[in-house]
């Protein structure tokens, strides 16, 4: 029962299923609509800033000096995955058609995950200082990275909100400037947010369900559903599926031949392969017009539960390798 339990969606995810089941039947409309868009962008400035007020510079301090390791984990994130979403074009593109391709060629250029890539490296007994320096580096060089890579990913074939500059301009005001307010109020809050993390998480978790209800609910009045197909869907499971499996195995494959110890190959492991919803979604919000984000987000949506499913299994394996 144990082992089954890694391959069964948590409440979130069950919630997150949830949420847009009903974006898709009830979205919002006209007035509703616009006070839900600016409640979601405070939710979004929310969130950042107490992710800045959680991260503590003593950890980041205490894993900056192990660079090749952060160049590889950095590599994998914003290289790796960029290069396998177009060499990987010629097949997923028909499978899943392209407003879909085009949401992977998006989950392909975000950050890593903070939370889960450090949980996992944890439980998996590798160089957790260094994960908490790579995932938290990443999370912030993705807000400028992120807007980069989309508009070179994508170039003609999708639509983006205003130029990059504009984009990487909304992310630093909407992102990157409550972060820093989150960090400068950390000596006044941040003992009280350690305090209540255990709740805190889900003003998290709630910020993140009401910027999905908005993006389905727009692109819901769109037509969303009506342009893509449950085949497309079906399809998309398992192309997001593939990615994360040829990725575990190329990071793998290169932290070993570039030398690294199996700690700090299972760091590169977790820190590597991970995409983060956090960043995605609220990103998606600012990067892409309102008709466009639903099926932007749908990879991200699937891909950050088949990798939590995927590195679970992972970590409780290499925690009973021998001491």
């Amino acid at each position: 029962m144990m082992t089954l339990s890694r391959f069964i969606p948590d409440r979130f995810i069950l919630t997150m299923l949830g949420v847009v089941a009903l974006a898709s039947l009830w979205p919002a409309q006209g007035r509703m609509e616009a006070a839900l868009a600016t409640v979601t962008n405070l939710a979004i400035a929310l969130l950042f800033f107490l992710h800045g007020a959680k991260l503590s510079r003593q950890a980041i301090v205490a894993g900056m000096g192990h660079w090749r390791l952060h160049l590889l984990v950095f590599g994998c994130t914003f290289v790796l995955f960029p290069l396998l979403g177009l060499l990987l074009k010629p097949l997923l593109q028909p499978l899943v058609g392209t407003p879909l391709y085009l949401g992977m060629l998006y989950l392909c250029a975000l950050p890593a995950t903070v939370q889960s890539a450090i949980a996992f490296t944890s439980l998996a007994r590798g160089n957790v200082p260094a994960a908490i320096c790579s995932a938290a580096a990443s999370s912030l060089l993705g807000i400028f990275l992120t807007p980069l890579l989309v508009s070179w990913l994508l170039g003609g074939q999708g639509e983006v909100a205003g130029s990059t500059f504009d984009a990487i301009e909304k992310i630093t005001l909407q992102l990157l400037v409550p972060f820093i307010a989150g960090q400068l109020a950390r000596r006044w809050i941040g003992a009280w947010v350690a305090r209540n993390k255990h709740w805190l998480r889900y003003v998290d978790q709630a910020s993140i369900l009401l910027v999905i209800y908005s993006a389905f609910g727009r692109a819901v009045n769109e037509g969303l559903w009506s342009q893509i197909p449950l085949r497309a869907l079906l399809m998309l499971l398992l192309c997001c599926a593939l990615l994360l499996v040829l990725v575990l195995a190329l990071v793998w494959l290169l932290s070993g031949l570039l030398g690294f110890d199996t700690e700090d190959r299972i760091t590169i492991l977790f820190a590597g392969s991970k995409k983060s919803l956090a960043t995605g979604v609220p990103m998606a919000q600012v990067l892409f017009p309102a008709a466009a984000i639903g099926a932007m987000i749908l990879p991200v949506m699937l891909f950050h539960q088949i990798q939590l499913m995927a590195c679970a299994a992972l970590a409780q394996r290499f925690s009973r390798r021998p001491q």
